[in-house]
């Protein structure tokens, strides 16, 4: 099944709508009090990355749910960059004292805008910020995008790393979560959410 797509915007409204849409979906497939909180915790994660990214396209928000198998999905489309905001955007994301740059959610969000930017263009950011390392410990994961990245791709690679393993373990998104997709096609980039309460 598949839940009626809602545009997002950073106003409450969208946020008010997307929830709604969670509980309707989790009250729908039947889920008991506990796994319709966790749907609820991955879509306020999933929430809090949309405000950067949608400084830079318009985006979109469903559920797909088979059984009690389930994707939250959030779809950006670049609006464009002009050269003066594709610099603005690596220079924020490769600054190593950036806070959204923190934890694994702020990577994540990293690695989506970067995607937006023309992720071949701005994988010129310096290693010590962490970012390009991260990408690569779980890039490639998904062959339907150009480009990907993969939380369980990440989670394989970050067991010989004890800074990035301790912040998967400090993670909600990490710890909740069965998997996180991140890929771009063409002007495009998807962040998909999968749980399965199963």
């Amino acid at each position: 099944m598949k839940t009626d797509i809602c545009p997002i915007s950073t106003d409450a409204a969208t946020y008010q709508a997307i929830f709604a849409q969670v509980e309707k979906t989790a009250q729908y497939s039947g889920l008991e009090k506990k796994q319709t909180l966790h749907l609820r915790l991955l879509a306020e994660e999933l929430v809090s990355m949309l405000p950067e990214l949608l400084e830079i396209g318009t985006g979109e928000f469903w559920i797909e749910n088979n059984a009690k198998d389930f994707e939250l999905h959030a779809s950006i489309q670049s609006t464009g960059l002009t050269v003066l905001e594709r610099e603005d955007l690596l220079a924020i994301s490769s600054s190593g004292k950036n806070a959204a740059g923190k934890g694994i959610l702020g990577k994540i969000r990293l690695v989506a805008a970067n995607m937006l930017a023309d992720f071949i263009e701005s994988s010129r950011l310096e290693s010590e910020s962490g970012l390009y390392t991260f990408y690569d410990m779980g890039a490639g994961a998904e062959t339907m995008y150009l480009s990907s990245w993969s939380l369980n791709s990440y989670r394989q690679n970050a067991e010989d790393d004890a800074e990035a393993w301790d912040e998967l373990e400090k993670s909600i998104i990490a710890n909740l979560a069965d998997d996180v997709i991140v890929g771009v096609m063409g002007k495009k980039v998807d962040i998909i959410i999968k749980k399965s309460f199963a």
